[in-house]
């Protein structure tokens, strides 16, 4: 059943978040939501988050699934407190969750990738294994991967989608919005090395897809991803479809034309 709620909420979070991109500058019906933090041994530092809880949350006694939702790169570190329209488009769903917004960088036009680079820059751990951990232990939520999804935009979708398909016993649902599937340099357009070869296998969802059969069987999941079909930078990142079966669906965004999208 958690699960079947988070499928129900991302698709409609989906399917909303043109409009509340579109009317970000206005008050909508969103919460106002927490910025709080913790001391991350990944980071060596403290990791900032904004946290938006469901209509109800204080009274209801309930349990929550959580969508962790990574921002674009480069960015600022306090960029992850400029993404109120998915609370807002969270909301227009009536779908109770919780939703938590993690800072992606700690510098001024930042893009870590959110890879793992060693003791103080690890970003994947903090990301997919700190963070889950902390919200688990001081919010209502589902405390399995049947009430947890990741979901990004940009080099977001990057990052939801590599941390999710490692972290498969964390995550039950992926989706990548407007993203793609390696680590790029901030232009977009590179591909970023980040080590050895091994490092930059590691990197690459790529370089994940033989393996991916063996991994669904065992953990099933939602993998969605969807792109622009104006999209200057990603579009053949999402076309490739990763050499896997996919369901592929066209149809009108909300304010910037075309779209393309699967699951």
């Amino acid at each position: 059943m958690p699960f079947r709620i988070l499928f129900a909420t991302l698709a409609a979070v989906a399917a909303f978040v043109g409009a509340a991109a579109s009317a970000a500058g206005h008050s909508g019906t969103a919460a106002e939501p927490l910025t709080t933090s913790f001391s991350s041994a990944a980071l060596k530092s403290r990791l900032h988050f904004l946290v938006h809880l469901p209509a109800g949350y204080a009274t209801s006694g309930k349990r929550y699934p959580v969508v962790y939702f990574l921002h674009g790169l480069p960015a600022a570190p306090t960029s992850y407190q400029s993404v109120s329209w998915v609370a807002a488009a969270l909301d227009r769903t009536a779908l109770p969750a919780i939703l938590i917004v993690p800072q992606g960088t700690r510098t001024t036009n930042g893009d870590p990738e959110y890879h793992d680079w060693g003791p103080g820059r690890n970003w994947e751990t903090a990301l997919a294994v700190e963070l889950p951990r902390y919200v688990d232990a001081h919010f209502r939520t589902i405390r399995n991967r049947s009430g947890r999804a990741i979901v990004g935009v940009s080099a977001g979708g990057y990052g939801a989608t590599i941390l999710g398909l490692h972290h498969p016993a964390t995550f039950a649902a992926i989706e990548s919005w407007s993203g793609y599937f390696r680590p790029t340099d901030p232009t977009g357009r590179e591909t970023l090395d980040v080590g050895t070869d091994g490092d930059n296998a590691y990197a690459s969802v790529h370089m994940l897809v033989p393996g991916l059969v063996g991994q669904l069987a065992r953990y099933p999941t939602l993998l969605a991803f969807y792109i622009g079909a104006g999209d200057p930078t990603f579009v053949a990142d999402n076309d490739a479809s990763m050499g896997v079966k996919w369901v592929l669906a066209s149809f009108r965004g909300v304010g910037r034309g075309g779209g393309r999208g699967s699951a």
